[in-house]
């Protein structure tokens, strides 16, 4: 293992591969979820649009950027395992590069965050703590099936969205924002599972006791459908008693296409998993956007 990762010839990365590092693909959730906040604050960003601009970027490229870093670079002897083509097994990003390309994004997303106010600046303070809380030894806590995707579906989509709801807020945001962005965040604690199914052979040699891992494919699976599912409901049954039917009845028929999907996911839960995090994610992230627009201009819980 140490040959795959150490004797490479390269002493710079590959301009590729560094973009690589970061997973571009990765940057949706937290971004999304950044916009949700902004929707759901119910202010106008007119006239702060370089705020929204900033916290997009920030939540996106950089912040979410460092944490595959960081994660890339903490996983680089499972990775040899699962997908020994990564950028740093592969010796594509040679040495101890993967490591400093983290640090400096690191040392990025603060200095970004300070124009975005106190709010602002503590979410990304914490956010950039999870992200190595989460990979690096001797917490480590992916090496938890339960802790490790609840502080990912946090930091994905409860930590922007309470971020993007606070800057336009300019201040705490209301109760039902932060409620909503919590529910959200707990369903995507069923996403980030499914997720932990490409890396089960690597993960079980390595000690990382995902879900998949410790449960078996199939109960995990069924798990994470009861997660992601029961969060929606709540919101539904909530945007319900705050009088909010049209947006609940929208949500109603998205979660009723996740189900659908769930159905073929659970034929085949390690080949249908991808396939799933494509469509029935796809859905889930629909509702965030419905309810950020039912919660925009509720005023008064019950």
């Amino acid at each position: 293992m140490s040959v795959i990762l150490d004797s490479h010839p390269r002493s710079l990365p590959e301009p590729a591969a560094a973009l690589q590092l970061i997973k571009p693909i990765t940057w949706f959730p937290p971004m999304w979820a950044y916009l949700c906040g902004v929707v759901s604050s119910g202010e106008t960003p007119q006239g702060r649009w370089t705020l929204v601009v900033l916290g997009i970027v920030l939540a996106g490229p950089v912040v979410c950027g460092m944490s595959q870093a960081a994660n890339d670079w903490c996983d680089r002897f499972v990775d040899a395992i699962n997908e020994p083509d990564r950028p740093i097994p592969s010796g594509r990003i040679p040495g101890r590069w993967g490591l400093w390309i983290a640090l400096a994004m690191t040392v990025l997303s603060l200095l970004l965050a300070i124009p975005l106010g106190p709010w602002g600046f503590a979410a990304t303070v914490l956010a950039v703590l999870a992200a190595w809380a989460y990979s690096a030894e001797p917490i480590r806590v992916k090496r938890s099936g339960l802790w490790g995707p609840g502080l990912v579906g946090l930091c994905y989509e409860g930590l922007p969205w309470f971020t993007g709801a606070a800057i336009l807020s300019a201040g705490l945001p209301e109760t039902p924002v932060i409620l909503m962005a919590l529910l959200f965040a707990i369903g995507a604690h069923g996403i980030m599972t499914l997720n932990d199914f490409k890396a089960l052979e690597g993960d079980s040699r390595m000690g990382v006791n995902s879900l998949p891992v410790t449960m078996g494919p199939e109960r995990a699976a069924r798990l994470a459908c009861w997660v992601m599912v029961l969060p929606q409901v709540l919101v539904i049954a909530l945007l319900f008693t705050w009088d909010r039917p049209m947006h609940a009845a929208a949500i109603l028929a998205v979660l009723i296409g996740q189900l659908a999907a769930m159905r073929v996911l659970l034929r085949d839960p390690r080949a249908k998993a991808p396939w799933y995090n494509g469509v029935g994610v796809t859905l889930y992230v629909s509702g965030m956007l419905v309810t950020a627009f039912a919660i925009r201009t509720l005023e008064v819980l019950p």
